[in-house]
């Protein structure tokens, strides 16, 4: 038997996780783009050269993928220019602009660049996003981050010296293009609260659809959920959970139709392993819970990785290692 080139090689995991996220593939020579929603199309023919896949989303093209060997996932971004040429390339058969979604994958590491956004930048991602997810985007007036940009300045009616200065300076980094950022406050000084306080301004104004609330304890959880079914946010006289669904995940069941979830690390794992877990596993801190040979994560098709557009992780020093990094990279 012949060995598979290290190209071929990463194109055959290309093509599973792209099946995994919903994409048809098809070749140049068979085209057929009623065939569903997504369709990704193996080299196809642009003015510069074949592009490795072009992704289209209800008969129009919206994306490329550049597929490189494994040994480049370490030095992806160099070929970030690249993949941008063929993202503005003229397409045959089409009168297209240029692609707003851009990857860069082995099948092992992929990165992926929206070009929507004010400053465009390239990020490691899990794999692909799902053709619906495309389809949304489409729709929208503008991206994600560049909704960040129109958050207006935070009221600062009721609201602690210490909390306005954290709030203030997460919705300044977010505009800056900072998307991780770490809050420390004193035991005391209202943490969660904070965190429900930028949460409302980020579902409220940057039109974030989905939120998730990472806890390391059930007890926390439902602090968590207490503090946010009693919330009355300083510009409106409603409580959070009249605004918008709140739910705390109790089963592996996920409804798609809340804003905010809470749940912990716990079960999050067990969700992204696809398995069922003891809730007692809940009871105890994720430092006191440890497996020997932790099963990876997987790919979800209920949890893909554009559901959630913002991870707030609370006290997070206690789930950063071991075991629970993987759930939250």
């Amino acid at each position: 038997m012949l060995n598979q080139n290290p190209e071929q090689k990463a194109r055959d995991q290309i093509d599973l996780q792209l099946l995994a996220c919903g994409w048809l593939i098809q070749d140049k020579s068979k085209i057929n783009l009623n065939a569903g929603t997504g369709v990704a199309i193996r080299e196809y023919q642009t003015d510069i050269g074949p592009a490795d896949y072009v992704l289209f989303v209800d008969k129009k093209p919206v994306g490329i993928i550049e597929a490189k060997r494994e040994e480049e996932g370490h030095r992806l971004s160099v070929h970030e220019d690249q993949s941008s040429d063929y993202a503005k390339a003229k397409l045959k058969f089409c009168n297209n602009e240029a692609l707003p979604f851009v990857y860069e994958s082995t099948g092992e590491v992929t990165r992926f660049t929206d070009y929507r956004d004010p400053k465009p930048r390239s990020r490691p991602v899990f794999t692909f996003h799902r053709p619906e997810t495309f389809l949304a985007f489409s729709k929208e007036e503008k991206s994600l981050r560049s909704r960040l940009q129109d958050i207006p300045a935070l009221p600062e009616d009721g609201l602690r010296d210490c909390q306005i200065i954290a709030i203030n300076n997460l919705e300044q980094s977010f505009k800056d293009n900072k998307p991780k950022a770490l809050i420390q406050m004193a035991t005391g000084s209202g943490k969660t609260f904070t965190a429900i306080t930028f949460i409302y301004r980020l579902l409220k104004f940057a039109k974030a659809k989905r939120i998730l609330f990472l806890v390391d304890t059930k007890n926390l959880g439902e602090q968590a959920e207490q503090e946010f079914m009693s919330f009355v946010p300083n510009d409106d006289n409603r409580k959070f959970t009249e605004l918008y669904g709140a739910t705390r995940l109790k089963s592996s069941f996920i409804p798609a139709d809340n804003q905010v979830y809470i749940s912990t690390i716990q079960r999050m794992y067990s969700i992204l392993k696809g398995t069922d877990m003891d809730e007692s596993a809940e009871e105890a801190n994720p430092n006191e819970y440890q497996q020997k040979e932790p099963a990876p994560v997987t790919y979800t098709e209920k949890v893909p990785i554009e559901f959630f557009d913002f991870i707030v992780i609370d006290e997070c020093h206690r789930s950063i290692y071991n075991l629970w990094k993987q759930v939250l990279d």
